[in-house]
């Protein structure tokens, strides 16, 4: 059943533009839709809101996940498998990976990464190390996520698969820019300062174009073989968030353009969508970098140690914020305390554990009994609980200090990964898993391969590919 926000082609008077594929979302998973369709010879309109192509893509960090053996990968001297890759995505984008969807991604993305080389997105051959996101430097490989620290170094061989375009920190823009000239050098039509507000039905259920607000008034696109929405998440709704994922409202910084309002979810829920993991986020806690700090051990407000401290900070933010609720400090000593990059506040300094326990309001012999298990297997570079990795792995002496890493006021990073339900063609599904005509969505428009176990680069990675899967399917009925 269409419900009333949709509207019925009947009640459209007149048609202001019509065309073969509507993109709606002009970021990386709508520019990667547009130029798919049209190099398969569709006409193309894109709609953005903004004055401009970008949204949230263009204000990332740039990272794109991509491995099995890219060109990359190799020119910096690492080996990695499409098995390999696959093993690590299954492993880490619990706890319902999408098997079909990671087994596309993963066998195509080979032929993804020379996608990016066609338009002409810069790599520079070197890798960084000890990161897990875009690096200060121009450099091109990263580890970006927990490849390399248990349990997913048991699991599959590490490599890094951070792809970042060549220029120094952020690198979204430059990603975004070398698409949006790909695009102004096509055959797509884009219409910035234009905002879709419903998406339009046939008497059969089919998804035929949709209602925008352009130059104060109503302008009506149609769409002769398909919708594509790729208009971001929903961080920005905060009563989305309320509903959805009210977790993340603890997060003091929200990832996402103003666009991200989920305004493209709530069209596809009008005509029958289904909307999953909308509790669902990437909740980053950047302890690092210098990669050092890990040295210290992360603590719950019970006193007790709760993930290894060297693991990606996409897992240490979800950790913290799911299942410590949003409590944490990290505890060093005098030899390894100093300030990482992103600034914390000291919680609590204390000569003794005692006084460290006292400031930090933790329960009496607490702290002193996880430093007690900690430092006794410390001594020979071992961590039995978590496994860090020994080059982590010091006892910590008096006196000690305790960094602020909670969430009422730390910096958390978070974006939603809920959204519409699609198929490994993009195609939007109902609850029922059957079809919806005419419409498709990529990018955190949709729940697709991410998850938590977030990895940097999967939002650009998996909206790129499956965006070019949209875009592909709408323009010939397959991808």
């Amino acid at each position: 059943m269409v419900s009333s926000s949709a509207q019925r082609e009947r009640e459209i008077p007149n048609w202001d533009r019509e065309t073969d594929v509507l993109v709606i979302g002009l970021g990386c998973a709508g520019a990667a839709a547009a130029l798919d369709a049209a190099k398969c010879g569709a006409d193309v309109v894109v709609l953005e809101r903004a004055s401009g192509g970008g949204g949230t893509s263009a204000m990332s960090g740039g990272v794109i996940y991509l491995g099995g053996g890219t060109q990359l990968q190799t020119d910096c001297g690492f080996e990695d498998t499409t098995e390999d890759m696959y093993k690590y995505l299954m492993a880490s984008s619990g706890p319902n990976p999408d098997e079909p969807k990671i087994s596309l991604y993963c066998e195509h993305s080979l032929e993804h990464y020379q996608w990016f080389l066609d338009y002409d997105v810069p790599f520079k051959a070197v890798f960084y190390p000890g990161y897990s996101g875009e690096p200060p430097s121009d450099d091109g490989l990263v580890f970006s996520g927990n490849e390399d620290v248990w349990p997913y170094n048991e699991i599959a061989k590490p490599a890094p698969r951070g792809h970042v375009p060549a220029t120094p920190n952020q690198t979204g823009w430059l990603l975004m820019q070398k698409l949006v000239e790909a695009l102004d050098e096509s055959r797509v039509e884009t219409l910035t300062d234009t905002r879709a507000q419903r998406l339009i039905v046939d008497d059969d259920g089919r998804v035929i174009g949709a209602v925008t607000k352009r130059d104060g008034a109503e302008f009506v696109v149609r769409a002769r073989k398909g919708v594509v929405l790729t208009t971001g998440g929903f961080i920005n709704n905060k009563q989305m968030l309320a509903t959805y994922a009210p977790l993340l409202r603890q997060c003091m910084f929200r990832v996402g353009a103003e666009g991200d309002d989920g305004s493209g979810i709530s069209m596809g829920i009008s005509v029958g969508a289904a909307a999953i993991n909308m509790a669902m986020g990437s909740i980053s806690l950047p302890i690092i970098p210098p990669k050092r700090i890990s040295r210290g051990i992360l603590v719950n407000a019970q006193g007790q140690r709760f993930i290894n401290e060297d693991a990606y900070m996409g897992a240490l933010g979800e950790h913290a914020l799911y299942h410590q609720d949003g409590k944490a400090y990290l505890v060093l000593d005098g030899e390894t305390f100093e300030r990482p990059d992103v600034e914390r506040e000291v919680s609590g300094v204390g000569e003794t554990v005692e006084e460290l326990e006292g400031a930090l309001g933790l329960p009496a012999g607490s702290l002193e009994a996880t430093l007690g298990l900690y430092n006794r297997h410390a001594e020979n570079r071992e961590d039995p609980v978590f496994h860090k990795s020994p080059e982590y792995v010091v006892p910590l002496r008096p006196p000690y200090g305790a960094l602020d890493c909670t969430t009422a006021t730390s910096l958390y990073a978070a974006f939603t990964l809920g959204g519409l339900r699609t198929n490994h063609d993009a195609q939007v599904l109902t609850p029922a898993g059957e079809t919806i005509p005419g419409l498709y969505g990529a990018g955190r428009a949709t729940a697709c391969i991410a998850a938590p176990g977030y990895n940097s680069g999967i939002s650009i990675g998996d909206g790129t590919f499956f965006g070019r899967r949209a875009g592909r399917h709408a323009a010939t009925g397959q991808a």
